[in-house]
């Protein structure tokens, strides 16, 4: 999953992004509101962490101008504006969850797995496909009741398919939703890491999950023909 982190401390920043890139994820930063906004407009990111106070566009008319330019991505706001008018209002402007600095990073860390999760319409964190279990928290993954260890970037580019069970990804949502504007561009990087998955999540089983769809890309379905489109 591909992160916006929009914040002006530099340490508070470079902080939250290190903390997020260790449990896997993408991320991309933004020190000032009007900068973000360019980059929301760019990319799809499947979350965002916004700080209030920011220079040149604050966080409230950041999250204005991004829903008036049809970009629906999920908004957490960082803030140390704590007062109920404030959440309320940041909360009306379409951010999906508000939380108060000082914050406990555990509750942070759930509460970005939570709007990922009903952004891609799913009512749990576990996700089942077939006898493919699949578990967030920890990055735990077993087939057939068999625990299969996974790195980083292979976990999430299976939890991205998982997410989107039964519908084709292109090789070009893959990477934009699993890679950062630090990644070096690699034009195989995405069938790569397909290869990988496919030796330690389909080798040795009747049934395979991850399908290609020649030309257009992969989807990860229980389904003999890939499931739909």
């Amino acid at each position: 999953m591909r992160l916006l982190v929009v914040e002006d401390d530099p340490i508070l920043a470079d902080s939250l992004a290190e903390g997020l890139r260790n449990e896997g994820y993408a991320v991309d930063q933004a020190f000032d509101g009007r900068a973000a906004l360019h980059m929301l407009e760019s990319t799809a990111y499947d979350c965002a962490l916004l700080d209030v106070m920011l220079p040149d566009l604050d966080g409230f008319s950041l999250l204005r101008a991004a829903r008036e330019r049809g970009r629906e991505v999920p908004v957490i706001f960082l803030t140390a504006r704590d007062g109920v008018d404030d959440r309320v209002r940041g909360l009306d402007l379409g951010a999906d969850d508000y939380v108060v600095k000082p914050f406990a990073w555990e509750e942070l860390s759930a509460r970005v797995r939570g709007v990922i999760r009903r952004a891609y319409g799913r009512d749990r964190s576990e996700i089942r496909i077939g006898d493919l279990e699949i578990e967030p928290v920890g990055r735990v993954v077993r087939r057939a009741g068999r625990s299969i260890p996974l790195r980083a970037k292979e976990f999430s580019l299976l939890h991205y398919l998982a997410l989107r069970e039964g519908h084709v990804v292109s090789r070009a949502e893959i990477w934009e939703h699993l890679y950062d504007e630090n990644d070096e561009s690699m034009s195989n990087v995405v069938d790569v890491y397909i290869a990988y998955l496919r030796s330690k999540i389909d080798r040795g089983f009747a049934s395979k999950l991850i399908h290609t769809r020649r030309g257009q890309g992969y989807v990860l379905s229980a389904e003999a023909d890939g499931g739909s489109q």
